[in-house]
């Protein structure tokens, strides 16, 4: 199943938002009652399913386009789809000029 969502910066968003709705039923719960808990189950929304479905589409949105599953007889293995970009195509890191005392 997939869990990512299309940019890491938004599946943090909906971490934030699923977290944030579940301490706060749990908080405000001695304050206004177990009413306040109805706002958990919109938490599994903003997760799409259970807090660790959250992580699992974390680390699938996080490694999108990188890893690439293989199997070959029976044998599965993750593969990197894209070489790591050569040094020689980074642009020059030129150095500072020394500072002069005095």
């Amino acid at each position: 199943m997939n869990f990512a969502s299309a940019s890491v910066p938004r599946h943090l968003a909906r971490g934030a938002v699923g977290f944030g709705l579940i301490i706060g039923s749990i908080a405000a719960a001695p304050f206004a009652g177990p009413v306040t808990l109805l706002a958990a189950p919109l938490a599994l929304i903003a997760f799409r399913g259970c807090p660790t479905c959250w992580a699992v589409g974390l680390a699938q949105t996080v490694s999108r386009g990188r890893l690439r599953r293989q199997c070959e007889d029976g044998v599965c293995t993750l593969a990197r789809t894209h070489p790591a970009v050569p040094a020689a195509h980074e642009a020059p890191v030129r150095p500072s000029p020394p500072r002069r005392a005095g």
